[in-house]
C-alpha cells in the first residue's frame, strides 16, 4: 500500500511537570494529494499521542517530529545537529546542541512511548519506508532553506523571535516576515509534492488572517507553520527520498535503522562532497 498519511509535529521540548502545563505543540497531517486532514495543537505527550492515535493510517502513516528522538552522547553536540551548522551555516542556519544532560527530551519520550504502541524509529540511512507507522526525525528551517521551491536562496526567513537585544519594532517585522513565509506555503499547492493550506479550515486560517504581533498568539501560529513544514517535509522525503532530501548525521556507529539523524531537505551545494548521503 506505500505510505498515504503524512504527519508532522513540532513538539514542546520540555516534558512539563506536576506544576507547569505543558507548551503547545503542533500537529499536522496530509494525505497524498497534499490535502490538510487534521491540524491543530496539543499539550503534553499524553494529548499528542491520542492525536496520534486518532489521525494516523495503520500500515502507512509517516510522522516527521521537530525535536530529538534519540540521543545517545553523554555530552557535547549530537553529529546530526553538527551537520545542520556545517552544511547550512552559509544560510543561516544551525540547530541547539542535545545530549543526556540536556534537561528538555520530550521527543525521547515522545518516541520511546510510540515504539511500545507498534511505531518505529527509523533514521532514514536506508531511504525512506515503504510502510508504517514510522517516525523520523526534522528540523524545518533546513526545509526552508533547503527546498528550493520556496525561494529562500541566501539565508533563513527571519520568523522566530529574534536575540537577546531585539531592534525596535521587531514584532511588526516578524509578523510581515510570516505572513511571506505563508504566502511561499500557499504556493506549494503547485509542488510535488503539494500542500494544500486552503483545504482545512485550520490552516486556512494562516492565509485568510494576518500574523499577530503579540508574543503568545504568535507562538500558537508559529507552531502550526513549523507542523505543516514537517508533514510536507515527510511528504517530500516519501515521494523523492534522497534525490530531494540527505540524512545528516550518518556517521553514528549506531545499529542500522536506530541513528540520531535529521532528515533534511537540500540543495546540490548543501550536502557533502565524499558520496555520502
Amino acid at each position: 500500500m506505500g505510505t498515504q498519511r503524512f504527519i508532522g509535529i513540532d513538539l514542546a521540548w520540555a516534558r512539563g511537570g506536576a506544576r507547569a502545563r505543558p507548551n503547545e505543540t503542533g500537529v499536522a497531517a496530509i494525505d497524498l494529494t497534499g490535502a490538510v486532514i487534521d491540524c491543530g495543537w496539543t499539550r503534553g505527550i499524553e494529548e499528542t499521542m491520542d492525536w496520534l492515535a486518532r489521525t494516523a493510517v495503520d500500515g502507512s502513516t509517516l510522522v516527521f517530529v521537530d525535536a530529538p528522538l534519540v540521543v545517545d552522547n553523554p555530552a557535547g553536540q549530537r553529529p546530526c545537529e553538527h551537520d545542520v551548522g556545517r552544511r547550512y551555516g552559509r544560510w543561516k542556519v544551525s540547530a541547539n546542541s542535545t545530549n543526556q544532560n540536556s534537561r528538555h527530551q520530550a521527543g525521547v519520550l515522545l518516541r520511546e512511548r510510540l515504539e511500545a504502541s507498534g511505531w518505529a524509529y527509523d533514521d532514514g540511512r536506508g531511504g525512506p519506508p515503504t510502510d508504517g507507522p514510522v517516525m523520523s526525525e526534522c528540523y524545518p528551517y533546513t526545509t526552508l532553506v533547503g527546498a528550493e521551491e520556496l525561494g529562500y536562496d541566501q539565508e533563513r526567513p527571519r520568523y522566530k523571535r529574534p536575540g537577546r537585544r531585539p531592534p525596535q519594532g521587531w514584532r511588526a517585522t516578524r509578523a510581515d516576515t510570516c505572513d511571506d513565509l505563508i504566502t511561499r506555503l500557499a504556493a506549494l499547492a503547485e509542488a510535488d509534492p503539494p500542500l494544500l493550506l486552503a483545504s482545512h479550515p485550520v490552516s486556512r486560517q494562516l492565509m485568510t488572517k494576518p500574523s499577530p504581533e503579540r508574543d503568545a498568539l504568535y507562538k500558537h501560529r508559529e507552531d502550526l507553520i513549523d507542523a505543516l513544514l514537517c508533514a510536507w517535509t515527510a511528504a517530500l522525503w516519501s515521494r523523492h527520498g534522497l534525490t530531494r532530501c540527505q540524512v545528516l548525521g550518518t556517521d553514528s556507529p549506531a545499529p542500522p535503522g536506530q541513528a540520531p539523524t535529521i532528515i533534511a531537505p537540500a540543495r546540490p551545494e548543501q550536502r557533502r562532497g565524499d558520496g555520502a548521503n
